[in-house]
């Protein structure tokens, strides 16, 4: 955890949070290099915050989180901007950001393995082999392809912490 805060308030929210390394006391500046370090040691990081003094280190973080009613520079750097002003609400995005990459795997896999199947088929490679498929059948199920994925990710809307 990297903050402006006095080094107690910040031990006591990581503490309640589970959040085992505090930097506290630390100037906007500050918090932009420390990324960056974060950054050139290969970790991921996530900022979040909410004002001016933060918007170098959200733009700098590999995802920038910024709380609704954030001041509008604070936004703009951002990459996600949450809808209610609760912490906790990064979880639910993690979660959410989790569910959404499997998804896209998944959708990923079924278009190809449809294409590598039926696309040689309506081409009539297998012809010989008695293996044809009408061309009209063929773009209804291309169709059906496609509404497939798309439910698939539409279940993404059923998706709760």
């Amino acid at each position: 955890m990297l903050t402006g805060d006095n080094k107690q308030t910040a031990e006591k929210i990581a503490k309640n949070i589970g959040i085992t390394k505090v930097i506290a006391n630390v100037l906007p500046e500050e918090k932009e290099k420390n990324i960056k370090k974060l950054k050139q040691e290969g970790k991921y990081v996530m900022m979040c915050g909410d004002g001016i003094n933060d918007s170098p280190a959200l733009a700098s973080s590999d995802i920038g989180v910024s709380i609704h009613g954030a001041t509008d520079i604070a936004m703009d750097s951002s990459d996600v901007i949450l809808t209610r002003n609760d912490l906790s609400s990064i979880l639910k995005l993690i979660y959410i950001s989790q569910k959404t990459i499997k998804n896209i795997k998944a959708n990923l896999f079924w278009a190809f393995f449809y294409n590598t199947l039926m696309i040689p088929v309506a081409m009539g490679l297998f012809q010989s082999f008695g293996i044809t498929i009408n061309p009209m059948i063929a773009s209804a199920a291309m169709v059906l392809s496609s509404i497939t994925v798309i439910l698939n990710a539409l279940r993404l809307k059923k998706v709760s912490l």
